[in-house]
Formats: structure tokens, sequence, C-alpha cells
């Protein structure tokens, strides 16, 4: 049995999402229906059995059923942005609606609309980094070795 490929970024087409030509149409990118109680979630875990466990948009982890029309054309694996829907009745279950493509994926937490939550994509808010800034500049002064204390020279030039 032959292994899966890799899904990679298309620069071609995260530029024209990106630009919005508008020669070439618009190219639109799905999101969720909050009407519908939708929302955004990462494939965190794998479970078999047409089954993944994950992360959603709220901070709530949930186990959510692939449907059969869509585990047959997309294949979800872990770490993958896709759209899900809470059951009413069980709201630690939902259904998956959608997988995004890598370029999707991008692109979205590029634009800003992805949670905090679900944003591994590390675009969409740079105030990370900003907030971390001050950590990382008190470790690396800890990190520094401190100057060694010289022994004080004696005036003595060794006699006894």
């Amino acid at each position: 049995m032959g292994r899966r490929r890799e899904e990679v970024v298309d620069e071609e087409l995260l530029a024209k999402l990106e630009s919005g030509d508008a020669d070439s149409g618009k190219i639109r990118v799905k999101t969720p229906n909050t009407r519908i109680n939708e929302m955004f979630a990462i494939a965190d875990q794998i479970l078999g059995g047409r089954r993944i466990r994950a992360l959603c948009g709220d901070g709530e982890t949930r186990l959510a059923r692939i449907p059969g029309k869509m585990r047959r054309w997309q294949w979800v694996r872990e770490g993958d942005l896709i759209i899900i829907q809470p059951w009413d009745f069980q709201d630690a279950k939902a259904d998956v609606r959608m997988r995004y493509t890598k370029t999707q994926a991008l692109y979205l937490s590029r634009k800003g609309v992805l949670p905090q939550v679900v944003d591994t994509f590390g675009m969409g808010d740079d105030t990370a980094s900003e907030d971390d800034s001050g950590i990382w500049e008190a470790s690396d002064k800890r990190a520094e070795p401190e100057p060694e204390e010289a022994e004080p020279e004696s005036d003595d030039d060794g006699e006894a």
C-alpha cells in the first residue's frame, strides 16, 4: 500500500487568494455558519472508525465523526483545520462538515479569521511574539555566565 503524499502549500493560489484578482473572478474560502452552530477546529487525534478528537474554537475538545460522503473524497489528518458542527443533544460530540487545504488554512490565518485557540499556523496574531520578548530577554540575562573574580595580584615578585 502506498504512502499518502504530504500536502504542500500552493504559493500561486495563496497569492491569488490574498490579492483578490478581479480578472480571475472571486476566489472564496468557506467559513463556518454560526447560525447553525458551526465552528473552526483542529483535528487533534485520529481515533479510527471514522472518528477524530478535535480541539474546537471555543476551547473544548470534542469527539467528531467524519460522514461517509466526506470520508470517501477527503482525508482528514492530524493537524488539519476543519469545520465542525456540535450535536444539539450531546455537546461533547460533533460532525465534521469540511476540511481546509493547507493553502486555505494559511490564508485564513493571515487574514486573522481563526480564533487564537485554533490558529496553529502562527500567522494571525503577532502579539504573542511581543509578549514573549520580555521573557526571552530575562532568560538570556540569566543564561550569561557571570564574570569570574580575578585573584588579586600580589605586589611581591615571588621573593620569600
